[in-house]
């Protein structure tokens, strides 16, 4: 098996970068959502974004954006990808595609209608499955993931209440191809912590000894 990437979303200063990167993250999450805890002006995660160093990606995060909206953001920062984590309907993905991960938050009901619908978007690279709306802390079925996943395409992405205490055993049980993690490397809300972000790197990388 390949082994498993890692984004650290939520960076909005130089230390949580530069911890990430050290850590040996694949990704750095910018948050382009005001209601966040971990929002940023995309001017200011420009500074961060464009002195990243190569094969290190940059994600941008939006919750119901307009496309124009976005476009705009990406003007001042473009990323390597975009997240989109909210209601965003087909024709908005594809408009604002390609190198979209799309974010969805799991409920056992609608998991498998939610997955094939945007296992079929050619615009949609990746499928980040959540335990919220984003950022929240909350867990999800890892098992019931692990067998909906099965017949899907896209890389799947798990995120959803991931701390370096248990991101091991998710992906020991989902084999996602990504984990995704914010609040479980914080310290306090939206700051960042390194010893964290080093503990849940070296975490994942115990998931890909197996």
């Amino acid at each position: 098996m390949s082994r498993t990437r890692i984004k650290i979303c939520g960076i909005r200063d130089e230390d949580a970068a530069v911890a990430a990167i050290e850590a040996g993250a694949d990704a750095l999450g910018f948050v382009f959502v005001r209601s966040s805890a971990r929002y940023i002006d995309p001017a200011d995660a420009w500074s961060l974004v464009s002195a990243l160093p190569p094969f290190v990606s940059s994600v941008g995060v939006f919750m119901n954006a307009s496309v124009d909206h976005f476009c705009e953001v990406e003007e001042t920062c473009p990323t390597t990808l975009a997240q989109l984590h909210g209601g965003e309907d087909e024709s908005t993905v594809r408009q604002c595609g390609p190198g979209i991960v799309r974010g969805l938050r799991f409920h056992p009901d609608t998991i498998d209608a939610d997955l094939a619908r945007w296992d079929a978007i050619d615009e949609v690279d990746a499928i980040l499955v959540d335990g919220s709306a984003g950022g929240e802390g909350t867990t999800l079925d890892w098992n019931h993931l692990a067998r909906t996943i099965e017949p899907i395409s896209k890389h799947i992405i798990l995120a959803g209440g991931l701390t370096p205490n248990n991101v091991t055993d998710a992906i020991r049980v989902v084999r996602p191809y990504a984990v995704d993690v914010s609040s479980g490397v914080e310290r306090e809300k939206g700051v960042k912590d390194p010893e964290l972000i080093e503990a849940f790197c070296d975490a994942v990388r115990r998931a890909d000894l197996d």
